[in-house]
């Protein structure tokens, strides 16, 4: 592969953005407006470099991975007084036992779910929906030291690109889990943009005062031990789970091939922050999702200047929202691809259209890894 080759194209073709807005210009016509699944429809056919752009196997992946900013007594969401949080091996084997919301919704909507082992501190036993990926038995307190070295985060980053490589589909929800994962991604995400780090953690109007201070005030500790650290990958591998390393590698594989991406939640959030370092053009595949109403995301979504899909107030596992926007999506691309009665079809691909347009790629190609990516997978 050639290195200096982008990992990403860019979705932008004016001749295409064109004839799709003319395109449901004639729906609007006919059956009024349909407010934003209009402009949402226009991205996917973009995004797919098509007049008709079609979903096929959805995927949902739930990474997990153990943070050893734990044991700073770091406990997500839950609020002081609050039920007990669960440890990260026990919502993965709630996950694997049809016991949350999302196994059933993703279920409902058809959509294969899957756990990926990044980085439990626990070894679980094999399941059909479980895939070990285990980097290390999770990071180390990144307020004492680098959450991973560089090589780590190198090579949860090639599994990702593994795995983005060998997905069904060409539509991906990603969602990260793990006891520390909001605080590790919220770290990641302040040294990439300069937002103050409180900004991202402030969970909402029950969050406990004294908490949050405690917290914040474990963070502040390791963004100073870490202070000099700048490059995206180093500022991974000091501060992030191995949950976002992997994600990363995802995003970039699915990217590369023109999937979308339903990124749902901070620490996803934090690993397209991470992946648009490496190759800009990511965001254009990237839609957002939200399954709790952390104030915290709201921040993250402010700086892709985005908003989620569906807003409904939940508090749920990340990837709930996912699976409960993937209808509208759907809907979206249906503007499009779906045919009324006595309707001209048109055309499917831009080539059709005339003129010099951006060529469609029916089996695009895969992308190019950097060199500290390249080589096999540990």
């Amino acid at each position: 592969m050639v290195a200096a080759r982008s990992l990403v194209s860019p979705t932008s073709n004016a001749l295409l953005e064109k004839a799709l807005r003319a395109k449901l210009m004639r729906r609007h016509e006919v059956g009024g407006s349909l407010g934003e699944l209009e402009p949402l429809a226009v991205r996917l056919g973009l995004l797919q470099n098509s007049l008709k752009p079609r979903f096929r196997e959805p995927q949902l992946l739930l990474l997990a991975a153990d943070h050893g900013l734990a044991v700073e007594g770091v406990l997500g969401r839950e609020p002081a007084g609050g039920p007990r949080a669960r440890r990260t091996h026990e919502t993965v084997r709630q996950l694997l036992g049809n016991q949350l919301p999302v196994t059933v919704f993703a279920r409902a909507q058809q959509m294969a779910l899957t756990v990926v082992d990044c980085g439990l501190a626990d070894d679980l036993p094999g399941h059909e929906r479980l895939l070990a990926r285990k980097i290390a038995h999770g990071t180390r307190n990144c307020r004492v030291k680098m959450a991973m070295s560089v090589e780590q985060a190198h090579a949860a980053m090639r599994a990702g690109m593994e795995i983005g490589d060998k997905l069904r589909g060409n539509a991906t929800a990603l969602a990260g889990i793990g006891v520390g994962a909001l605080e590790s991604a919220a770290l990641v995400i302040a040294r990439l943009t300069g937002t103050p780090v409180r900004d991202l953690i402030v969970a909402g109007p029950r969050s406990d005062p004294a908490h949050l201070e405690r917290v914040h005030r474990v963070l502040a500790a390791a963004q100073h031990r870490h202070r000099d650290v700048s490059e995206p990958v180093e500022v991974l591998a000091a501060f992030g789970g191995f949950e976002v390393a992997v994600m990363v590698g995802v995003m970039l594989m699915a990217a590369s091939k023109r999937h979308l991406m339903m990124v749902d939640g901070l620490p996803a959030c934090a690993a397209l922050m991470v992946a648009a370092q490496i190759a800009p053009p990511v965001t254009d595949y990237s839609v957002f999702c939200r399954s709790h109403v952390h104030r915290g995301l709201d921040q993250a979504l402010n700086l892709f200047h985005a908003s989620a899909l569906l807003e409904l107030g939940m508090d749920s596992t990340d990837g709930t929202g996912a699976t409960l926007a993937w209808p509208m999506l759907r809907s979206a691309a249906a503007l499009l691809t779906e045919v009324a009665d006595g309707e001209d079809p048109g055309p499917t691909h831009p080539g059709d259209l005339g003129g010099e347009p951006e060529p469609f790629l029916s089996e695009p190609e895969p992308a190019a890894i950097p060199p500290a990516l390249a080589g096999s997978i540990p």
